[in-house]
C-alpha cells in the first residue's frame, strides 16, 4: 500500500472570537472555537470536524462492504452522535440505515446486518480512534423498500 499523504490549508483571523478556515482538495469548511468555549462559535469545531472524519469513513466502509457483497440497496443514510462525559470518556455512535430493494431476500438482509458489523470493523479512522480509547457503537437497521403500486 502506498504511502498516503493528506495536505491542509489552515487560515486563522482574529483571536479566540475569530475564525477560520481549512481547505485541503475536496474540503473547504470554516472553523471556530465553539462559543462555550470563549470563541464565536461561527464554524465547525474540532469535535465536529472528528466525529465527521469518523462517520466518512464507517460510511464508506459500509458501501465498499455492501457493494463487493452486490446487495440491491436503494438507499444508505446515517446519522451519528458523541457524547464526551467523565463516565464514559468519548464515545460515538453510528446509527447507519440501508434499505433494500422490494425483491431483497433473508439472505440479502443478513448480508447487509453482517457488513453493517464488518465495516466499523474495517474502518481506519475508527480504529485508530479505537487506540485513542475512544468508544465507537454502531446500532444499524436493514429495511426493505416498499413496493409501490399502481
Amino acid at each position: 500500500m502506498a504511502d498516503l499523504k493528506t495536505n491542509l490549508k489552515t487560515v486563522w483571523d482574529g483571536n479566540t472570537k475569530g475564525n477560520g478556515r481549512i481547505k485541503a482538495n475536496f474540503l473547504e469548511t470554516n472553523i471556530a472555537i465553539p462559543e462555550t468555549l470563549g470563541g464565536s462559535g461561527e464554524g465547525a469545531e474540532p469535535k465536529e470536524l472528528l466525529i465527521t472524519s469518523a462517520a466518512a469513513c464507517y460510511t464508506m466502509t459500509l458501501v465498499t462492504m455492501l457493494e463487493t457483497r452486490k446487495l440491491p440497496v436503494t438507499g444508505l443514510t446515517m446519522d451519528s452522535e458523541a457524547t464526551n462525559s467523565k463516565e464514559e470518556g468519548f464515545k460515538i455512535i453510528h446509527y447507519p440505515q440501508i434499505i433494500l430493494s422490494a425483491d431483497a431476500t433473508e439472505e440479502h438482509i443478513q448480508a447487509a446486518n453482517r457488513a453493517i458489523v464488518s465495516a466499523d470493523k474495517g474502518c481506519a479512522i475508527g480504529n485508530m480512534l479505537k487506540k485513542a480509547d475512544v468508544q465507537i457503537d454502531i446500532e444499524g437497521k436493514v429495511s426493505i423498500s416498499s413496493r409501490v403500486e399502481n
